[in-house]
């Protein structure tokens, strides 16, 4: 060792020692090696796991705000179109939502969350962006009933935008169709007219969409001819409605 110490004299030989067993101190080392790189991976694997899990979650987040975004933004453009809809002469409006829809044959009739506590009464017209729905036929407190333009039992005075030909329009329970009353053969009436309300009776304002003609079938045994007309409104799509008052008092009382 002294001579080592003071001469070197065996560093050669060590470090042709160091080269020959390097092999298997390297052999020795690798399980714990092998073990720490495992851990260090699983670790990295795992924390990008839990990452990405966080990340999916916080996109799933984001996507629902959007889709309510979008909702809100077409509720908006639909009520904006409702409001801008509403005749001249029938200044007050009211948005109603709905609350129920009756499922009975050939019943067309809704139930909204607007009753007498908000001034709404009994033969009210119910509007959407589009046409005439219905009317009111009876009050709750916070509620009212609304029979749509296609149940059977309703009937609503309509004329033809195009030449002023007054007639009635009837419901038939087909949420898609409505007949056309008393108008004889020779009447002058086509395919696509618009039929407008006439504003007889003072139930609905005067010149609002009602429904567009359809079907006309004309046969010279009957005394009037077979017509059905398409409604406007969307009677079976949209969630809100529109109630309308007359700028005249008077012309709201039943």
């Amino acid at each position: 060792m002294t001579l080592d110490h003071r001469l070197a004299a065996l560093q050669g030989i060590r470090a042709t020692l160091s080269v020959a067993i390097y092999p298997l101190q390297y052999t020795v080392n690798l399980p714990f090696r092998l073990a720490d790189w495992t851990s260090t991976t699983l670790r990295s694997q795992q924390a990008l796991i839990a990452q990405n899990a966080e990340l999916r979650a916080r996109q799933q987040e984001l996507e629902f705000h959007q889709l309510r975004m979008a909702a809100l933004e077409e509720e908006n453009q639909r009520l904006r179109a409702m409001l801008q809809s509403s005749s001249r002469q029938w200044e007050q409006v009211l948005v109603a939502e709905l609350m129920s829809v009756s499922y009975e044959p050939l019943r067309r009739q809704l139930l909204i969350n607007k009753g007498s506590h908000h001034g709404v009464f009994v033969g009210q017209p119910v509007v959407d962006a589009h046409g005439i729905m219905g009317q009111v036929i009876h009050t709750s407190l916070f509620s009212s009933s609304v029979l749509l333009i296609t149940d059977p039992r309703h009937n609503i005075p309509v004329q033809v935008n195009r030449n002023g030909l007054r007639t009635l329009a009837a419901g038939t329970g087909n949420p898609e169709q409505m007949e056309i009353l008393y108008l004889p053969n020779n009447a002058d009436i086509q395919l696509g007219d618009l039929l407008v309300s006439s504003g007889l009776g003072r139930r609905f304002p005067a010149g609002y969409p009602v429904a567009e003609i359809s079907h006309i079938e004309r046969d010279p045994s009957e005394p009037f001819a077979s017509i059905h007309a398409r409604p406007l409104a969307q009677l079976e799509q949209t969630r809100e409605v529109l109630l309308v008052w007359p700028a005249n008092p008077e012309e709201a009382k039943p």
